[in-house]
């Protein structure tokens, strides 16, 4: 039952171009938000049986969520947040039913916290100002200087179980980086300090990350790396998965990881994606050049190929009961793969790439599986057929995931926000595209009645608006009378015994995927919609640097602190290169407008436009955003015509 059956959208349209007058907004004063004691039942950590997840009471859970990035990229923040407040935001997250975020994040951020000198964020609206009051909580006392990364993050993870939604922690790349996808390896990247991001030092954050976390429920799982990947032939730079010791092979590398968090935090879930290429059979060996009339090796998407995996399941010495399998997997709008040339269906789709590739772990009961990544645009045609497949295939195999993403600045596959937008005294405004959760929707855990979305805190609802519940409400009032769409609830059997992982013979109808031996991207990608990159993930997954400027749709500058009393708009009809809000300050307010301006379509008119024209050369492009960017760091102190 969709949400929007149940919930009115109230969409509000703001213009950002012109003078902005804090005495024409009307005052509502808000107070800084006082969060209640943290919950200490510590109840809700879950373990894996066979192919499913169980909560403490032998009943089986489903996580569905999504991905909300930032915390990864530059920003050192979850995106958006320049736009929107925390509280609307993960109310409105909680309240359309996901249950589950995953916070992509980087190793050096974790590093920063570790070492006592947390990163500053950036683009991050907070102000406790009765005439414009924006996440105040991530204020310091003066009620207008932000706190520091780590803070903020404490906060937002405090927020989630506010609203009843549980994360996770995904490690996005070593380093801090917009693009930090695109590198394939757990190390071997330098922070911006300097310090070289070792696995030894990569384990470590991680298990001060769980240390610091370990009373703490609403932070179930860690997902080790996003998408090891790298082509067979680039030999060590490239990560495997094999039985070896190699500092390249994931496999063993992910074992030593999740040992040494179970140590700190035994009921900690470990989230474990695959690589991108395993060889061929053991006749081939790794970092042989690769041939296309008998390749060595078997491609996939990255972090999506777990078949290394049979022979080599990862075993922690702490046992399988917390580790999940997390391939990553795509549609053809993200990349043409040698599976979707046919008219694929499920079956073709399990016979050439999922079955042996990944799903057969679910199917033969090895261990639990979460899709981490699965999205794209709604074309209504190829891809949307993919989603759908996908989709329903989750549903059926009650296979947990997290869409990607919640975001609306990922070039690949945009998401399921449309646009953000803050108004003092109504809050923030956040239309959800209809189409795609739509679709994304019917993949929710809920009752099979009602439509309650089914939450993974045993004490509190998921949201606030009614359109959810909590776990023990689930299974006392509505399993046994409405079932969900996972089989309206299931008792564990008590078996945490390790199965051997190919004990079960796969189906006689599947085939090898022998349409994934010669890589499926050996020719780029058009430059006007990606980079042209040589892997089988496209680059731009995450924001392209341009779209890391914040895209601010409010009637408040992202600084959100009032300008001073002695600045004067300026005059109307005077150019003045770069002021487009014609306020007499050129700040970042400025930057996001003329960002919306070209990215977004936004409008400006009038003398707003001619200020638009930051080099002055009679055209307003890409250029002229990225001169005023510089002017706005300082990197140049002056506008106009040269």
């Amino acid at each position: 039952m969709s949400i929007f059956k149940r919930v009115m959208a109230a969409v509000c349209s703001l213009t950002v171009a012109g003078t902005l007058s804090l005495s024409s907004l009307r005052v509502v004063p808000q107070e800084t938000e006082v969060f209640a004691e943290a919950d200490t039942n510590n109840d809700d950590w879950l373990h894996a049986e066979g192919s499913r997840l169980y909560d403490k009471n032998g009943n089986e859970v489903w996580l569905t969520g999504a991905n909300w990035f930032g915390f990864n990229c530059s920003e050192n923040c979850a995106h958006y947040l320049w736009s929107a407040d925390v509280d609307d935001v993960l109310s409105s997250v909680a309240d359309h039913g996901i249950n589950i975020i995953r916070f992509p994040i980087s190793t050096e951020l974790i590093l920063s916290w570790m070492n006592g000198t947390p990163n500053p964020v950036s683009s991050v609206s907070g102000n406790t100002d009765p005439a414009f009051t924006i996440n105040p909580d991530f204020c310091e006392a003066d009620g207008k200087t932000l706190k520091n990364s780590m803070e903020i993050f404490d906060i937002i993870i405090q927020k989630c179980k506010k609203y009843g939604i549980k994360a996770f922690v995904d490690i996005h790349s070593p380093h801090t980086d917009n693009s930090g996808h695109n590198y394939g390896l757990w190390y071997g990247k330098e922070t911006a300090d300097g310090t070289m991001v070792t696995t030894d030092l990569w384990i470590e954050s991680l298990v001060w990350l769980a240390e610091k976390y370990k009373n703490d429920d609403t932070l179930l799982a860690y997902d080790l790396k996003n998408e090891p990947h790298g082509k067979g032939q680039e030999g060590e730079l490239a990560a495997k998965w094999d039985g070896s010791k190699d500092e390249n092979n994931w496999a063993y590398a992910a074992t030593r990881c999740a040992d040494a968090i179970l140590d700190v935090n035994p009921n900690a879930l470990i989230l474990i994606e695959g690589v991108e290429q395993s060889l061929k059979d053991d006749s081939f060996t790794w970092g042989q050049p690769d041939s296309l009339t008998n390749s060595p090796y078997i491609g996939a998407w990255w972090g999506g190929n777990f078949r290394g995996a049979r022979k080599y399941p990862i075993k922690p010495e702490h046992g399988t009961s917390q580790i999940v399998y997390s391939p990553h997997d795509y549609g053809p709008s993200v990349y043409a793969q040698t599976w979707f040339d046919k008219d694929f269906t499920r079956q073709t789709l399990l016979d050439d790439y999922w079955y042996d590739t990944w799903s057969y772990i679910n199917e033969e009961n090895i261990a639990p599986l979460l899709i981490g990544e699965w999205g794209g645009h709604m074309d209504g045609k190829e891809n949307q057929k993919w989603m759908t497949l996908l989709r329903d295939y989750m549903i059926d195999k009650h296979i947990n995931h997290t869409f990607w993403c919640l975001n609306t600045n990922s070039g690949d596959t945009g998401g399921l926000w449309t646009n953000l937008s803050f108004q003092q005294g109504t809050g923030t405004t956040i239309v959800w595209d209809p189409d795609k959760y739509g679709l994304f929707e019917e993949s929710l855990w809920q009752t099979s009645v009602s439509g309650k979305y089914i939450g993974l805190d045993h004490q509190k609802a998921l949201g606030n608006n009614g359109t959810g519940i909590s776990l023990n409400e689930f299974y006392s009032s509505y399993s046994s009378t409405e079932g969900s769409n996972l089989d309206g609830g299931k008792k564990s059997n008590g078996n945490v015994v390790d199965p051997p992982a190919d004990t079960t013979p796969k189906p006689v109808e599947t085939t090898p995927a022998v349409t994934t031996t010669k890589p499926a991207d050996t020719t780029p990608k058009p430059v006007e919609t990606t980079p042209a990159v040589t892997t089988t993930k496209p680059a731009d997954t995450t924001p392209k640097p341009v779209e890391t400027t914040p895209a601010v749709t409010t009637t408040k500058p992202a600084d959100t602190t009032p300008k001073p009393v002695e600045t004067t708009p300026s005059p109307v009809g005077k150019i003045v290169y770069g002021d487009i809000d014609m306020n007499g300050v050129i700040d970042l307010t400025d930057l996001s407008i003329l960002s919306q301006y070209l990215l977004e379509g936004n409008n400006i008119e009038g003398t707003a436009l001619l200020n638009a024209d930051v080099d002055g050369n009679g055209d307003i492009l890409l250029s002229d955003l990225a001169y005023l960017k510089r002017y706005v760091s300082k990197k140049t102190n002056s506008l106009g015509p040269k």
